[in-house]
């Protein structure tokens, strides 16, 4: 039960910019590290649907809201995900042969293509949540986040890992079935409760992972197999394909 408990803080200090309840780092602990990833995505979307009904209460303009909330779900991970995605836009982009693709995307510096493609996925993010209808509810956001990271934990526990990526070394040894059973159970239960509570709404949930699945295609060819980076991209992608649905509808 400790090991679980360090994992969770663990979780929570890699992958969120919020306070984790303990700072501590244990190595045994790190495989189950993802089992928790979950649970960040329901915090950042706790609060990300939280700060949209907050400002429409305070009959904020639509443009700050617009501003504020396409905001909120980078500054709650520290940007993480965003470097991630930024990273693999520069290596798949340059169009180099994989070897180079790879050292492209281990590569610190920031890329043309890196600055394009963050520049139009804020752009897309901005526009979508600009263009929310009065009288929607907000509490779909809350789903975006909790399904693209169960995505990524599938992808990183059932893909093979590129032979550079950190998940190809010691990750792997402590994988096991049931971290597969339990993202499915995971995403079983988002899923119905989503349809349960709101219906069309519902649809966010397979959007997202739709999403995800879709966008790291094309680099898990390119880069040779799955990486922290093309799950960072893959989530980005997921959660603004989910976005778009749940502005669409």
């Amino acid at each position: 039960m400790k090991r679980y408990l360090h994992a969770l803080c663990m979780c929570f200090s890699m992958f969120s910019a919020l306070p984790a309840p303990l700072h501590i780092w244990e190595e045994d602990a790190r495989p189950l590290m993802l089992l928790f990833l979950p649970f960040v995505g329901g915090v950042i979307g706790g609060i990300w649907a939280l700060g949209g009904w907050i400002m429409q209460e305070l009959g904020l303009p639509a443009l700050l809201q617009g501003a504020i909330l396409c905001s909120l779900p980078f500054l709650l991970t520290g940007c993480i995900h965003l470097d991630g995605y930024m990273d693999v836009c520069d290596a798949v982009g340059s169009c180099r042969d994989m070897e180079q693709r790879q050292r492209i995307l281990k590569d610190p510096h920031v890329g043309s293509f890196s600055v394009i493609y963050c520049i139009l996925l804020i752009l897309g993010q901005f526009a979508l949540l600009c263009s929310k209808k009065a009288g929607v509810p907000w509490w779909p956001l809350l789903l975006i986040p909790v399904t693209s990271r169960i995505c990524a934990g599938f992808a990183v526990t059932l893909l093979r890992p590129m032979s550079t990526s950190e998940y190809a070394g010691v990750y792997r040894q402590g994988i096991r079935r049931g971290h597969l059973v339990w993202f499915g159970g995971l995403f079983a239960g988002v899923c119905s409760i989503g349809f349960a509570l709101g219906g069309l709404y519902g649809m966010v949930v397979p959007a997202s992972a739709l999403g995800y699945a879709l966008s790291i295609l094309k680099p898990i060819r390119a880069l040779g197999g799955m990486s922290g980076d093309i799950s960072g991209y893959g989530l980005t992608l997921g959660e603004l394909a989910g976005l778009f649905i749940y502005i669409l509808l």
